[in-house]
């Protein structure tokens, strides 16, 4: 029985007819999806209700009616908004036979936004602002001023009807139009909307902010210079009232949004260009014909440099704020690296090899980019990006000109402040490619410690860090030799191949580019700079092991930079040695009792010393022998010479004064030949021979 029932319920689950087909008719498909149209339904989405209402007034005093916009919050939660502009029409639309305030308030994509002549440059679009606003609503109220009479019509979730009484849960009674209520002096016109959002709608803890209606009215007000943005706050016992009114425009916008002294003063660029567009129109037979549209772009950009690093752009079509950018905004900042790019072609501050590129032009930059055009592409109701793609085109060549026009200008105080935001630029360029190697040398230096130990490394196998010893070996010859010379159990060889980075000279991220460097560093385990850890080290010694002629002493010293100007402490808390290898071996024939076969000398003062020894005793002993390097000695004679602990010689590196050893390095080692030379000379008259290689 149970098996029947499945069956018929899986197959309930497959019937999909037209029936199944939900049609939302007018605004119920807003209710039904309310972020599509909003955004959301928390208080951002309370907020754009807000903008869509006040926008409508805004694009009123735009076109030149009307310079004065009242927003009040009430304490019941409705929202009041006032103009004295034109007023919505109030006659009969012909298609759909409404009053004009029937049709704004009830149906969706319709309004005098269209290409009908009635606005210019708007920031609605869509037509669908004020429907919305209504479908969201509990009730909403309009009074419209026009024709010397009081137009009033009243809503209910998007329902034209009748309240009886205040409020929104006055008893409602479906139906009924556009109804005059009163007259006005003639010659009086404007719009007054007051609605309550319906809470069915918006999450309980929704509310309107103050602080974002207050920002919104005083950048609407930078925005449409001469306009009166007066907002009242009534949700609280003490009514709380703000004015904004900026004659300024956007060049008193620039200056209230910068935050930093200025470098220069706000610049204008003012421009104005002509774009093709083929939209849909509707024709007379009432069908949607492709057409070919000429549009006027007006373009307002003000701007200032300051000595912050920070970057603010505000940008605006239509004075409706598009946070997200869009097509004006790349126009913009292309335009402006453009122009900087001109500009400082000739002259010398932009070296061979450097380059411009947006974020350098941004840094310190404060703006303001307004554009106006009719009829623009947003994406999305919510107006945050423009999508028109020829602005784009437009914006570059009008900031480009303008602004280039600044930057080569030959008046004495604008090339005064030319000159220092070029060099503003390009400082900035310089620290980001200083940053960028910074940054890149701090990613291989992390690889490198968190790495593998190199291949080439024979290690030692004990861990105790108090035998390890670490000898760095010059060539691979002298490494096989080492290999059998060595006590494997805790000394550990890493072979380099000739002469390492003269760190002194390179960068960071040179030093750890070269293979060698890089691969002692790994080796030693304790980091490097900064960084540096003592504790980690991995060796208690660390011994320098190259041949005892001028190659070998180059070599030791390149170690020896390294090692103190990147691992300082390892050099200072005396675990740096170097090895001392025999330069000379005397083969003694017939040796008397008690004395060694072979007899090793380290210099050539030393030699000849052991020389005229031998010879003044009459001690017989064969050619005495050279040695060219490590590799020519036998496993067994640089085990006693050099690695064995009971024979071998180490010198210690010591720094009584790092200044001074710091100087010493810098002269021998750096950049700078002048002094260098100069120590060569003075110090070749006092010479102590008998010191050399000892």
């Amino acid at each position: 029985m149970s098996g029947v029932t499945t069956t018929k319920t899986a197959a309930e689950g497959r019937d999909y007819e037209a029936r199944h087909l939900l049609v939302l008719e007018g605004l119920e498909a807003v209710r039904k999806r309310p972020a599509m149209y909003i955004g959301s339904t928390d208080t951002r989405g309370l907020m754009h209700c807000l903008w869509e209402i006040i926008d409508n007034s805004v694009d009123e005093a735009l076109s030149g009616f009307g310079t004065k916009i009242d927003v009040r919050l009430e304490a019941d939660g409705s929202i009041y908004v006032v103009d004295r502009a034109r007023g919505i029409p109030v006659d009969i639309e012909p298609r759909t036979k409404l009053s004009g305030v029937e049709v704004v308030f009830t149906k969706l994509h319709a309004g005098g936004k269209f290409g009908a002549g009635s606005y210019n440059a708007t920031g609605g679009l869509h037509g669908v602002g004020a429907s919305v606003v209504n479908a969201l609503s509990v009730r909403l109220d309009v009074d419209v001023d026009r024709n010397g009479a009081v137009w009033s019509m009243s809503f209910r979730r998007g329902v034209p009807g009748v309240f009886d009484g205040d409020g929104p849960d006055a008893p409602f009674t479906p139906g009924g139009g556009l109804r005059k209520t009163g007259r006005v002096n003639k010659g009086v016109t404007g719009t007054r909307v007051r609605y309550w959002p319906d809470r069915q709608i918006f999450l309980a803890h929704a509310e309107l902010s103050r602080t974002q209606l207050l920002a919104r009215a005083r950048q609407t007000s930078f925005l449409v210079p001469g306009l009166e943005l007066v907002v009242t706050d009534a949700r609280e016992a003490e009514p709380v009232t703000e004015v904004f009114k900026h004659d300024g425009g956007i060049s008193e916008f620039c200056d209230y949004l910068a935050a930093d002294p200025p470098v220069t003063e706000v610049i204008r660029l003012q421009g104005t260009d002509k774009f093709t567009e083929t939209v849909p129109m509707l024709d007379d037979a009432g069908s949607m014909t492709a057409t070919d549209v000429e549009r006027t772009l007006d373009v307002d950009i003000a701007l200032r440099w300051g000595t912050g690093y920070d970057t603010h752009v505000h940008s605006f079509v239509n004075i409706i704020a598009t946070p997200k950018g869009g097509t004006h905004l790349t126009g913009f900042e292309r335009g402006l690296t453009r122009a900087f790019l001109r500009g400082l072609d000739g002259t010398r501050l932009l070296k061979a090899g450097e380059e411009i590129i947006k974020d350098d032009a941004l840094e310190g930059l404060t703006a303001v980019v307004t554009v106006r055009l009719a009829e623009p592409q947003f994406e999305g109701q919510t107006k945050e990006v423009l999508g028109t793609p020829p602005v784009t085109r437009l914006v570059t060549r009008i900031v480009e000109a303008e602004l280039s026009d600044f930057l080569t200008s030959s008046k004495a105080a604008l090339r005064t402040q030319a000159r220092a935001v070029m060099e503003k630029v390009v400082a900035a360029s310089r620290t980001r490619l200083q940053a960028r190697a910074h940054k890149d040398a701090q990613r291989r230096k992390n690889a490198l410690e968190s790495s593998t130990l190199p291949a080439k490394l024979a290690d030692c196998r004990s861990t105790d860090l108090d035998r390890t010893e670490l000898f760095i070996v010059e060539g691979d010859s002298a490494l096989g030799t080492a290999k059998l010379a060595r006590d494997s159990e805790f000394q550990a060889l890493l072979p380099i191949r000739g002469k390492i980075l003269n760190v002194q000279k390179a960068s960071v991220g040179d030093m750890l580019k070269n293979a060698e460097c890089a691969s002692i560093i790994q080796v030693v385990g304790a980091g490097s700079g900064r960084t540096f850890d003592l504790e980690a080290a991995r060796y208690s010694k660390v011994i320098f092991m190259a041949d005892a002629d001028s190659d070998g002493a180059h070599i030791r010293t390149l170690l020896a930079t390294l090692f103190f100007k990147y691992m300082r402490p390892l050099v200072e808390a005396g675990r740096v040695y170097t090895a001392v290898p025999p330069l000379h071996r005397f083969e003694l024939i017939s040796p008397r009792k008690g004395q060694e076969k072979y007899i090793y000398t380290y210099n050539d003062a030393e030699y000849r010393r052991k020389l005229a020894e031998l010879t003044k005793r009459g001690q017989a002993f064969k050619e005495p022998q050279r040695y060219k390097g490590l590799g020519e000695m036998d496993a067994h004679e640089l085990a006693d010479t050099t690695m064995s602990l009971q024979h071998r010689t180490l010198r210690r590196l010591t720094v009584d004064d790092a200044l001074a050893a710091e100087g010493t390095f810098e002269k021998l080692m750096g950049n700078d030949v002048a002094p260098r030379k100069e120590f060569i000379i003075e110090g070749a008259y006092a010479l102590d021979s008998q010191r050399i290689d000892a």
